[in-house]
């Protein structure tokens, strides 16, 4: 069982990662970790504390909520959207212990569209079956918001927010940003051979339904090594 203090370099680690990869948006955007607590208490998580950007967290500034929005550590402002969104899914996701939100130019503009991410090339077949999508209510700051926030998850990990952006769940930090980057790939390719010109090429459906058992043979070490490398190459740790 990883301690608190592993927790935290390990998220604040992550904030940094999204900061180098332009994958930020001033104060605002959420990735929060669920840390360990007696089984009859409630969940409690590891969230960035609101004001500062991606660039200025660190492993002890990181704010623990539990999952009615009350700190347990050290208080400081957290931001009522990002409260919202994670609580909601911690509480109702045994599995989620890791969540990534974001506001990347690619996944907001895919959100917005009505078809939304087709299963047409390399990253988004990886997303076959896997892939969600809640309808946009406005800023996401009202709790009645919540049941229906977790009813469009459902069992899935990977949710595009209409008309917002993107959203993963992962057991852990590596597999949380594997999915995430992969998602965001797809998103990516999917604007650029919308750009080019002729129809895009279809994956056959019976292709499409081998893919995501492919891509989950050693997925945990293999996540792992891509999030250490990408550490190692952006130069970050604590």
């Amino acid at each position: 069982m990883e301690s608190d203090t592993t927790h935290r370099k390990d998220l604040a680690a992550c904030y940094r990662l999204f900061d180098w990869l332009g994958w930020t948006e001033l104060i605002f955007n959420h990735i929060t970790l669920r840390v360990h607590t007696p089984d009859n208490e409630k969940p409690e998580y590891l969230i960035n504390p609101f004001g500062l950007h991606y660039a200025e967290v660190t492993p002890g500034n990181l704010v623990r909520i539990d999952i009615d929005g009350v700190p347990t550590g050290a208080a400081a402002p957290v931001n009522r959207a990002g409260f919202v969104i994670h609580s909601a899914i911690h509480a109702a996701r045994d599995d989620a212990h890791c969540i990534m939100h974001v506001h990347t130019t690619a996944g907001c503009a895919v959100a917005s569209k009505e078809s939304g991410l087709r299963h047409d090339n390399f990253y988004s077949a990886m997303l076959y079956g896997d892939l969600a999508y809640h309808d946009y209510e406005g800023v996401t700051t009202n709790l009645d918001e919540q049941p229906r926030l977790v009813e469009s998850l459902g069992s899935r990990n990977h949710l595009i927010l209409r008309n917002h952006g993107l959203l993963v769940v992962g057991p852990d930090i590596p597999t949380a940003f594997n999915r995430l980057w992969v998602l965001q790939r797809a998103c990516e390719i999917q604007l650029a051979s919308d750009a080019g010109s002729g129809p895009n090429r279809a994956i056959p459906e019976s292709i499409l339904r081998t893919v995501p058992q492919t891509r989950v043979a050693g997925k945990g070490e293999v996540h792992r090594m891509i999030f250490e490398t990408m550490l190692r190459r952006a130069g970050i740790s604590f």
